[in-house]
C-alpha cells in the first residue's frame, strides 16, 4: 500500500447528513441539511463532493452513491463524525478536529445576552442596542434593518453556537466601527 504523507480535510459546517445519537439533547431530530435541501429543491448538483463519496453518507437526491470506502469508485475517504465533547457548536467540532474534548459545553444564550452585558456594551460604543435574541443572521437584518438604518443602533443576536454577533449597515456605521464594537465585546 502507498504511504499518504498528508491528508485534506474538507469541514463542512452546518451541513450535516443526518442526526446523531444525541440529536434529542440539542432540538435535532430529523436533522439532515444536505438530504433536506436537495429533496425541497427536485435534487442538487454536487459532482466533486459525489466522487469523494458524499452520497455515502445519507439519501441526497441528486448525488449518488459510489462504491464502497475501501477500493471502489469513490476518489476520497468519507465518513460522518459524532463528536465526543459535549455541545454542538462549531467551536467544539474544529477544536475536536484538532484533538482538544470539551467535557463542558460552552455557554450558549437561548434568551439572549444580559443585561449588564448590553449595557456595557452601549456605554463603551456609544450605540443602543436592538434584537438581543437568537436568530437567523438574514432573518435578523429583514426584522431589524430599517430600524438600525433609521437609530443607528447595533443589532446584537446570538444563534445555537455561544457567540454574540454584531450587525448593522455599513453605509450608515463605516466598516472600522463595527470591528472596533467587536472588539469591545
Amino acid at each position: 500500500m502507498k504511504k499518504i504523507d498528508r491528508a485534506i480535510i474538507i469541514v463542512l459546517d452546518s451541513a450535516g447528513v443526518g442526526e446523531t445519537p444525541d440529536a434529542r439533547e440539542y432540538g435535532d431530530l430529523g436533522s439532515n441539511t444536505f438530504g433536506h435541501i436537495a429533496s425541497s429543491t427536485g435534487g442538487i448538483n454536487l459532482p466533486n463532493m459525489e466522487k469523494l463519496g458524499l452520497g455515502n453518507l445519507t439519501e441526497i437526491k441528486g448525488v449518488e452513491k459510489t462504491a464502497n470506502n475501501c477500493g471502489g469508485k469513490s476518489l476520497g475517504a468519507y465518513g460522518k463524525a459524532r463528536e465526543a465533547s459535549k455541545g454542538k457548536d462549531t467551536t467544539t467540532g474544529h477544536w475536536e478536529i484538532a484533538g482538544i474534548i470539551n467535557e463542558t459545553p460552552f455557554p450558549t444564550y437561548p434568551n439572549g445576552f444580559s443585561k449588564e452585558v448590553l449595557d456595557e456594551l452601549e456605554k463603551r460604543t456609544g450605540r443602543k442596542i436592538l434584537c438581543n435574541m437568537p436568530y437567523s443572521g438574514t432573518k435578523v437584518l429583514d426584522d431589524y434593518g430599517v430600524e438600525q438604518k433609521e437609530t443607528g443602533a447595533w443589532i446584537v443576536y446570538t444563534s445555537a453556537d455561544p457567540v454574540l454577533q454584531i450587525a448593522a449597515h455599513e453605509e450608515d456605521i463605516p466598516l472600522s466601527e463595527l470591528y472596533k464594537a467587536c472588539e469591545t465585546a
